[in-house]
């Protein structure tokens, strides 16, 4: 009788469980936006112009205060995320590094929410976006050419000077943000996934190709023969 109510109670606890687990997904689902990500963008030139450091001085020098949460330390659009000043339309490798040891200053003082790693399943970015940028619901996922994920929109505030031209083409950093990273090889893009939370925490999902996996694999198995 008594491994008898052991088991009942086990088994409640299991149910128990398997609510929680399954209210908690169900919640978090519908608390996110799925974003589109773009594939056929043919826009010639963008980015084409990059962003200097002193330029970029020049534009937190002028004091607007979007401005500066939108490129400000830890920020995902910000050039100087990584340490040291890099231009954010260019590609960076990001998934080459461990977001400890790039970011660890800038969590040391509280300053980023942004973070990356990998599984045997995929690649993954989660950011915080700053304030003027994710509860506007503009963000734009953009794969180019199946090497490059691009983060990027407009300034809201910006946004009425740019509709005679496509900003990305000249002085993006006067009208909107990017950030442009680089994709691993074994990659599947055609199945990247994007959500936005409703507190502005952007998750980008890639899955790894499992086949690419395996070949590279497998050759490094004939080689070392």
């Amino acid at each position: 009788m008594l491994n008898s109510t052991k088991t009942l109670s086990q088994r409640n606890s299991e149910i128990i469980t398997f609510f929680f687990f399954w209210f908690g997904y169900n919640l978090s689902m519908t608390s996110c936006l799925k974003l589109e990500v773009q594939t056929e963008d043919q826009t010639p030139h963008k980015w084409c112009i990059s962003l200097a450091e002193d330029e970029f001085k020049r534009l937190l020098s002028h004091g607007n205060p979007v401005v500066h949460k939108v490129f400000g330390e830890g920020s995902l659009f910000s050039p100087l995320l990584f340490g040291k000043f890099f231009d954010p339309s260019d590609a960076f490798p990001l998934w080459e590094f461990e977001s400890d040891s790039l970011l660890s200053n800038l969590r040391n003082s509280g300053k980023s929410s942004v973070d990356w790693f990998q599984t045997d399943q995929a690649y993954v970015l989660k950011a915080e976006l700053p304030a003027g940028v994710g509860k506007t619901n503009n963000v734009q996922i953009h794969v180019e050419k199946g090497k490059i994920v691009e983060i990027f929109g407009q300034l809201k505030l910006l946004q009425r000077e740019s509709q005679k031209k496509d900003w990305r083409s000249c002085n993006w950093w006067e009208y909107g943000y990017v950030r442009r990273l680089e994709l691993p090889e074994d990659v599947d893009w055609r199945r990247i996934e994007a959500y936005l939370s409703i507190d502005a925490v952007l998750e980008i999902r890639i899955p790894r190709n499992l086949l690419h996996s395996d070949t590279s694999a497998s050759g490094v198995g004939k080689n070392s023969e």
